[in-house]
């Protein structure tokens, strides 16, 4: 069991959503301030989070505590694999986004950040999951990725199983 990568949990999907909306709202900002390294910053988060588990996710650290202040009742809980895997989608588009700033292509590094934006105001708003959704697809990405962070209590927590199509 490796030590660096915590246990796969249950999370509240709301929670997600709501990081999300935070996060696509800092990513809007940085463009309309023209910060990069703000965009950069989330792009990091991301990449944080989907390595070692959405409890790092800064944007939805606010969560529960918005969540016991407005009294909202249980949700039907979901694994973070699929997050995970989003989260790492835009950790990777956002890594492109910080090499166009770098090699001064702003108009690269917003459009891949504008792309991440508009996927995570997508989440927030209607809860559709794009990067949740291709994680079920079963191609061989989602299997190397849930590979990476499997971990030997996997089993307790009913996981989706990821087989190699074709």
């Amino acid at each position: 069991m490796s030590k660096l990568t915590p246990p796969a949990r249950q999370i509240d999907p709301r929670g997600q959503r709501f990081g999300a909306g935070v996060s696509a709202v800092v990513l809007v900002l940085a463009f309309v301030v023209n910060l990069p390294w703000l965009a950069v910053l989330v792009g990091v988060n991301l990449g944080i989070s989907s390595a070692f588990g959405t409890r790092f996710f800064l944007p939805g650290k606010a969560w529960p505590t918005l969540r016991r202040v407005l009294k909202l009742g249980p949700v039907e809980m979901e694994h973070e694999y699929p997050p995970r895997f989003a989260q790492a989608l835009g950790a990777t588009f956002m890594g492109l986004a910080a090499i166009a700033f770098v090699l001064n292509l702003g108009t690269l590094g917003w459009l891949l950040t504008g792309a991440v934006a508009a996927l995570q105001t997508l989440l927030a708003a209607t809860g559709i999951c794009v990067g949740c959704r291709l994680y079920f697809l079963r191609w061989w990405v989602p299997s190397v990725f849930a590979g990476l962070f499997r971990r030997s209590d996997s089993r307790r927590h009913d996981l989706p199983s990821i087989q190699r199509v074709g």
